[in-house]
């Protein structure tokens, strides 16, 4: 795998429907990422900027919505944009969210098949844009179960509107990316259910029935990083939503993230996510809601 592309780890929460974060920039400082929801992301004046999606490159106008798979590396990048006043409203959600059975449905095929299409990245048109952005702004006025259907109603109309575009090419798929055997799944779960205790190669290989030897190249190979960098990376997801929705200390946060020692936290920290934790909270802008 690239070096230079990073997986995020979301602070969506097995718990959670979807997050919708809302927030006004000056520029795209996001680096080049890659994450197992779906992600929709709209983005208002920006023209110029620069959006990649997986092998596609472009420079967008100033109005535009794209929905991306799992595992799909995409990023937008500040290029040739020049306004300072940048709208940008994301909403992500899991990939089994709908499951598979309630895709067949006759009445849910559009979005099954749009669903299909965002394994490339899917842009859709002007004039959909345009129709749905009242609504996609209003998402997170909604509550609960309303937002819920919301959401699929909006999903709904974008499954069924025209000249929608897919952007990349389906041969660029990174199998090391397709990483959703039942065994990582599992291995994820187990992770991501006790990521605030110490947690060890040994524990997680017998959850995945391999030898820890094994296991430890079967996780390499298959996520591209190691054991102990994909729990961190897991506790971080954790992190950076307990930094947005809580008061909790720096301190706090790590130990109640698995973390037992603030110094490791906080260079751990840096180095996946660019910044300090108190820097990460001082600059967090924007409105972020979990549903």
């Amino acid at each position: 795998m690239k070096p230079d592309i990073m997986r995020e780890i979301t602070p969506l929460t097995q718990s959670d429907c979807f997050t919708l974060f809302s927030r006004a920039k000056k520029k795209f400082d996001f680096p080049l990422h890659y994450h197992e929801e779906y992600e929709l992301n709209l983005i208002v004046n920006a023209k110029g900027a620069k959006r990649i999606v997986g092998d596609h490159i472009e420079a967008i106008d100033d109005l535009e919505l794209v929905l991306v798979g799992p595992n799909l590396y995409h990023a937008w990048f500040t290029h040739k944009c020049e306004t300072e006043d940048i709208r940008e409203l994301t909403i992500q959600f899991h990939k089994d969210l709908f499951e598979e059975r309630f895709l067949r449905k006759n009445q849910l095929s559009f979005i099954k098949t749009m669903f299909e299409k965002a394994q490339r990245g899917i842009l859709f048109s002007r004039d959909t844009i345009e129709r749905l952005q009242p609504r996609i702004l209003a998402l997170g006025q909604k509550n609960g179960f309303d937002s819920v259907l919301e959401l699929l109603s909006i999903l709904h109309d974008l499954s069924t509107s025209r000249n929608l575009r897919t952007l990349s090419d389906s041969s660029s798929n990174n199998e090391q990316l397709n990483y959703n055997s039942r065994r990582i799944e599992k291995v994820f779960e187990y992770m991501n259910a006790h990521y605030s205790r110490a947690v060890t190669l040994t524990e997680v290989a017998k959850v995945a029935n391999m030898p820890v030897a094994s296991f430890s190249r079967f996780i390499k190979k298959r996520i591209g990083s190691t054991f102990i960098d994909s729990l961190n990376e897991i506790r971080l997801g954790h992190a950076t939503r307990m930094l947005i929705e809580t008061t909790h200390n720096v301190a706090e946060v790590a130990y109640k993230c698995g973390f037992n020692n603030i110094s490791n936290f906080n260079r751990t920290f840096k180095k996946k996510k660019g910044c300090t934790p108190k820097e990460f909270r001082s600059n967090f802008s924007g409105t972020r809601i979990f549903i």
